[in-house]
C-alpha cells in the first residue's frame, strides 16, 4: 500500500488516507508525502459523511476485508466512484497453505475453495479493478475461480529504484533474515531457521551469525536468541536496507505463504543473495533465474546456504542475477505507467464496464450483501439509547 500511495501521488492524484487502525509506534510517516490522512470508524454512517465530502473519482480499499466493510458505504453516496482493490497478497490462498501445514499436508496443493475464499473472490468480483502482485495468483484466480480478466491488472510490487553501490562479497558478514513477527509465515520460519536449519548451518560455518530483524518480536522470540550459537533476533530495526546491505545471504525458509515476499525483493536491492523456498519465490522469479537458491528440502537448503556463503564466485554469479530479474518484472516507469493508464481508462470507461459486467451486478443484488446488513446491524446495536 505504501509504494501505490506514493506512486498514485507522484502520478499527480490528490490522496486522502481513511484509516480505522490505531497509532502504531512504527506507523508511517504520510505527512512528509503530502498525503492526508483521516481517522474512521468502523460499523459508522460516519464515514458516509466523510467519503461523500471527498467526492473521489477513485477508492482503494486495502484487502478484502476493508472492501467488505466499506465498499457498500462508498457505492451508496459515491456511485460514480471507481472501487479499486488492492489485494497485497490473496489471504485466502496463505490461509489455505497454512492449514495445510498444521495438517502435515504439502503447502503446494492446499484447500482452494474455503469459506475465506469465497468472500475474498466475491470481494474481487465487485470491485471494478483488483490489483494482483502475483502472476502465480492472477493465474489462480482466472484459471482456478473463473475471474475475469477484464477485472484484473496484474501490477508486481512498485519498487523504489535504488542506484547504490552495494558491498562486496569480503565486505559483508554473517547471515539475515527480517520480516513482522505477527506475520504467522515469518514466525513459522523463524522456528524452522531455530529448529532444523541453523544448527546445522553452525555446524559447519562455527563463526557465522544469524541476526533476524523485524517489527514487533514477541518474548517467546527474542527468548530464542543464543550469542553462543550466533543467533539473534534483534527485533525492530530502523534502516532495514543497510541490515540487508551489511549481510553476505539472507535466510527465508517459508513453508507457507502467498503474494509476492518484500524481503526477497529488499535483498536483491541490497545486492544481497538470498536461499529460500518455492513459495518465498512465488511470483518473484523461476529456481534458475534465482540470485541465490530456491530449495524443496531442509537438506538443500542448508547446502545451499552455506555454499552461497562460503564461494565467492557463486555469490558473485548470484548477484550478477539480480538487475535482469528485478528489470523484467520489477521496472518501476513501467508499472507505473501501466497503472496509470488503467486508473485513467477505468474512469472514463466505467458506465461501461458495469453495464456489461452482470456477474458483478449480480454480487451487489440486495440478497447477496450481507456485510452490509451486518454493519449496519452493529451500527444500530452501538447506538445510544
Amino acid at each position: 500500500m505504501q509504494g501505490l500511495i506514493t506512486t498514485l501521488r507522484d502520478m499527480g492524484w490528490r490522496v486522502t488516507f481513511l484509516t480505522a487502525a490505531t497509532d502504531s509506534t512504527h506507523k508511517w510517516d504520510l505527512t512528509s508525502l503530502y498525503v492526508t490522512s483521516e481517522t474512521i470508524a468502523l460499523n459508522c454512517s460516519t464515514f458516509n459523511q466523510t467519503i461523500e465530502s471527498l467526492a473521489p473519482d477513485i477508492v482503494v480499499f486495502d484487502r478484502f476485508m476493508t472492501e467488505e466493510q466499506f465498499s457498500w458505504r462508498v457505492r451508496k453516496v459515491c456511485p460514480h466512484a471507481a472501487l479499486v482493490l488492492n489485494t497485497e497478497d490473496l489471504h485466502s490462498l496463505r490461509n489455505a497453505r497454512h492449514e495445510a501445514i498444521k495438517q502435515g499436508r504439502d503447502a503446494m496443493q492446499p484447500e482452494l475453495n474455503s469459506e475465506l475464499a469465497c468472500r475474498e473472490v466475491a470481494a474481487i468480483l465487485r470491485s471494478d479493478l483488483s490489483l494482483i502482485i502475483s502472476d502465480y495468483e492472477y493465474r489462480l484466480l482466472t484459471q482456478h475461480y473463473g475471474v475475469p480478466v477484464s477485472s484484473m491488472l496484474h501490477l508486481p510490487l512498485l519498487l523504489d529504484e535504488t542506484s547504490e553501490v552495494t558491498p562486496p562479497f569480503k565486505a559483508r558478514e554473517g547471515f539475515v533474515t527480517i520480516g513482522n513477527f505477527r506475520h504467522a509465515p515469518n514466525w513459522d520460519a523463524v522456528l524452522q531457521l531455530k529448529q532444523k536449519i541453523w544448527p546445522h548451518i553452525r555446524k559447519q560455518l562455527p563463526d557465522a551469525h544469524l541476526t533476524i530483524y523485524g517489527a514487533y518480536p514477541p518474548k517467546k522470540a527474542t527468548a530464542l536468541s543464543d550469542k553462543a550459537q550466533g543467533f539473534q533476533v534483534a527485533g525492530w530495526v530502523s534502516d532495514a536496507a543497510e541490515a540487508l546491505r551489511q549481510a553476505r545471504v539472507l535466510l527465508a525458509p517459508l513453508r507457507f505463504g502467498a503474494g509476492v515476499k518484500g524481503k526477497l525483493l529488499s535483498a536483491m536491492q541490497c545486492g544481497t543473495p538470498s536461499v529460500t523456498t518455492p513459495i518465498g519465490a512465488e511470483g518473484i522469479g523461476a529456481a534458475e533465474q534465482w540470485p541465490g537458491a530456491v530449495c524443496s528440502s531442509e537438506s538443500d537448503f542448508i547446502e545451499s546456504a552455506v555454499r552461497l556463503y562460503t564461494q565467492p564466485n557463486e555469490w558473485q554469479s548470484s548477484c550478477a542475477r539480480i538487475p535482469a530479474l528485478l528489470q523484467k518484472k520489477f521496472n518501476s516507469k513501467t508499472n507505473c505507467q501501466t497503472l496509470q493508464n488503467a486508473l485513467l481508462q477505468l474512469v472514463e470507461s466505467l458506465t461501461a464496464r458495469r453495464n456489461s459486467n452482470f456477474l458483478q451486478q449480480l454480487l451487489w443484488h440486495h440478497s447477496l450483501r450481507s456485510t452490509q446488513y451486518m454493519s449496519q446491524w452493529i451500527e444500530e446495536k452501538n447506538r445510544p439509547r
